[in-house]
């Protein structure tokens, strides 16, 4: 790896990282005021987990927020490590609870699953890179 793609890499785990940050903060409060933004956090949090992933791996992929087809992705390179993620439907959280147009409010079981599975995502990811290095 170079170091202009290792630095890459390390951009998408610190913005990766920074949405973590928010998701836990949200998670202190009463979350039930929270659950739009926190499903939207967690979206982009495993968003750019996928992705640095697939920049560790110089594996290009599309400009896309869809985490189908960002899992599909990683697991063509190696599937052992992605198998038992189970995104839901949490793709539609990275536009749907932004804008009024496509309103939606996540329901608070969803958003309860969807304030741990960034942290899965971040261990299998670091783990990853990690062994790999």
């Amino acid at each position: 790896m170079t170091k202009e793609q290792a630095e890459y890499l390390q951009q998408w785990m610190f913005k990766a990282n920074e949405d973590i940050a928010v998701i836990n903060n949200l998670a202190k409060e009463d979350i039930t005021a929270f659950t739009g933004a926190v499903c939207f956090h967690s979206q982009q949090a495993i968003e750019k987990f996928l992705k640095a992933y697939l920049v560790f791996k110089s594996f290009d992929f599309r400009k896309t927020h869809d985490l189908d087809y960002l899992l599909t992705e990683c697991r063509k390179i190696d599937p052992r490590p992605f198998i038992d993620l189970e995104l839901k439907n949490l793709s539609e959280y990275g536009v749907c609870v932004r804008y009024p147009d496509d309103f939606i409010i996540p329901a608070v079981a969803d958003t309860i699953y969807f304030i741990d599975l960034p942290m899965r995502v971040k261990e299998t990811v670091e783990i990853e890179i990690s062994t790999s290095s």
